[in-house]
């Protein structure tokens, strides 16, 4: 397993990392596991490109000193913040019909544990009004991680993000992107591992995401993106 460290100088090259870690494993049938504290953005999703009110939420994002980018997945924007964590694991796929379902609860178990280690107990589900409204999150006080899931004919990336802290920082970002999307979004909602008695260091919790993503492969290589 290749274990991808760091981020790269710009939100864009850093993005082509994580495209680029999901080609390989296609071609060499390798997974690897990339967790890391992205550039401060808002990533939309594609439905948030669809709305009219994208280019203003676009520029709202943008007058706030975060990055606006459009993703390819997962569904309603997310805000990265200086302590967001997020976290990807590419696998080999012979078939890209089957498995979803089966991955989707592998990383969410996964996570869930890394989340009990730093002392966070947090369980399946999100409130309403949730950013990035999805089936696979887990919850703490409100909503701590959202995951996603893209799958090419290859291989699949489960990707997603961990709240660690700046929970009123990161509802105050996306209240006014939310707005002018014309979507649902309650700010309370959302919850972080510190406010639910974890760390605030994000060190911390992407060290044992990515401890617990690796799980027991004992063949990791560890390279730079």
């Amino acid at each position: 397993m290749r274990v991808l460290c760091g981020r790269a100088a710009t939100v864009e090259a850093d993005r082509e990392r994580t495209g680029a870690m999901l080609a390989r494993t296609g071609e060499t049938g390798e997974p690897a596991v990339r967790v890391w504290t992205p550039h401060r953005q808002v990533a939309f999703g594609r439905r948030d490109a669809a709305e009219p009110g994208y280019e203003r939420a676009r520029a709202v994002a943008r007058k706030q000193g975060y990055e606006p980018v459009e993703r390819r997945v997962g569904g309603r924007a997310v805000a990265h913040t200086a302590s967001t964590v997020a976290f990807a694991r590419s696998m080999p796929v012979a078939d890209p019909r089957a498995g979803m379902t089966a991955r989707y609860e592998t990383t969410t178990e996964q996570v869930r544990r890394a989340l009990a280690e730093v002392g966070v107990e947090a369980t399946p589900g999100e409130p309403s009004a949730s950013f990035c409204p999805g089936s696979h999150s887990l919850q703490a006080g409100g909503k701590v991680v959202g995951i996603a899931q893209r799958v090419r004919p290859d291989a699949a990336l489960v990707a997603g993000c961990v709240v660690v802290a700046d929970r009123e920082t990161l509802a105050g970002v996306l209240a006014p992107v939310y707005d002018a999307l014309g979507q649902p979004f309650d700010p309370s909602s959302v919850g972080s591992v510190a406010a639910a008695g974890g760390p605030a260091d994000p060190e911390q919790v992407r060290t044992a995401v990515e401890r617990a993503l690796i799980g027991d492969d004992t063949a990791v290589r560890r390279q730079a993106v």
